[in-house]
């Protein structure tokens, strides 16, 4: 598909730099076949049809963004990609870092309790680098580590980031970006979801900083899609099962949840998964063939950004093109901290 399809002019006013003041407070833009309609996410729970299955990613953002120093005081700052082994009072983690040309092999560095020592420099770029801190480098990222919010709301984390950048089913530790879709979902807006005997179930796909790449080829199938890691569990592939067995659609919250059934599927029964435990580098482009998902929560995404490429093969991209004008003209909130699109339904 042609880049230039999924480009728009987003105008920077739009940018959510903070979440809005209560969870399920934001605006939701529902996209269904007969039209567009202006809706709260706080409503959402009484549009998934009872007995659904709603599929939500429980991965948690690390404090994974460090500020130090190196030899001779001068500043540095890394953020952490991913654990490279197993956790403990030494770990290995790939990395990015800045100042990128002064960071050579052998390197100390110094993020407080946290000591670092740098160990190379990967073909693409990031650095391997090893993290040693008494009582556990776990716990020595939750003392000095900040919230990696995304690059462009352009300010540091706050304390707010530490609350509001989490969703509040996250469990397992893993991300260095938040599943945004998710940060609209409060306790109460799950518990309604249950009382419509909504079953909810979980995935582990774990952010990357992958997700802020930007595709700069025309076409994109060219683009090198980043690899995250995901699991499927025995218990999400039953309550698939029971979706299925009653007739009841899955529905994704995220385009992280997307990526991680579509890659799960079960070749040998379309629209069942099956358990897997690995690494997923599936490009969701318009052409797509969804075996799984049938409704998708989701926020506004970049121009020109492979989530945006997504929901366009989900829910059509005329369709999708038409709802981004809607929401410029309405005044929506776009990006991590912004507002949600409802898509009830898949294009066909």
């Amino acid at each position: 598909m042609r880049t230039e399809l999924i480009d728009y002019e987003l105008p920077e006013e739009l940018i959510a730099l903070r979440p809005p003041s209560v969870r399920d407070a934001g605006r939701l833009l529902v996209l269904a076949r007969d039209g567009l309609e202006h809706a709260r996410v706080r409503g959402l729970a009484e549009r998934v049809p009872p007995g659904a299955l709603v599929v939500l990613n429980d991965t948690r953002v690390l404090r994974a963004r460090l500020l130090g120093t190196r030899p001779g005081g001068g500043k540095v700052e890394l953020l952490l990609l991913k654990r490279l082994g197993a956790p403990g009072e030494v770990e290995r983690w790939s990395a990015f870092g800045r100042p990128a040309k002064r960071l050579r092999s052998g390197m100390p560095l110094e993020f407080g309790p946290l000591r670092v020592r740098v160990l190379g420099r990967g073909l693409a770029g990031e650095l391997e680098v090893e993290l040693d801190a008494e009582g556990g480098v776990g716990d020595a990222l939750e003392r000095v580590g900040h919230v990696p919010i995304p690059p462009y709301l352009r300010r540091d984390d706050e304390p707010l980031d530490t609350e509001r950048y989490q969703t509040v089913f996250a469990r397992e530790a893993g991300s260095v970006a938040a599943p945004t879709a998710g940060l609209h979902l409060s306790t109460d807006l799950l518990e309604r979801l249950r009382a419509r005997d909504v079953d909810i179930g979980y995935t582990t796909l774990h952010v990357g900083a992958g997700t802020f790449q930007p595709v700069s080829v025309d076409d994109l199938d060219q683009h090198p899609m980043h690899a995250e890691d995901l699991r499927v569990s025995a218990e999400l592939v039953e309550k698939v099962e029971r979706a299925r067995a009653r007739a009841r659609p899955v529905v994704a919250v995220g385009t992280t949840v997307v990526r991680a059934l579509e890659s799960a599927r079960d070749e040998s029964r379309p629209g069942f998964v099956r358990e897997l435990q690995g690494e997923t580098r599936l490009l969701i482009q318009p052409g797509h063939r969804f075996h799984v998902v049938d409704a998708l929560l989701t926020n506004f995404h970049l121009p020109k950004s492979t989530l945006l490429a997504l929901v366009a093969a989900f829910a059509g991209l005329d369709a999708v093109r038409r709802a981004y004008a809607e929401a410029i003209s309405h005044r929506y909130r776009f990006l991590s901290y912004g507002d949600a699109m409802w898509i009830p339904e898949r294009a066909e």
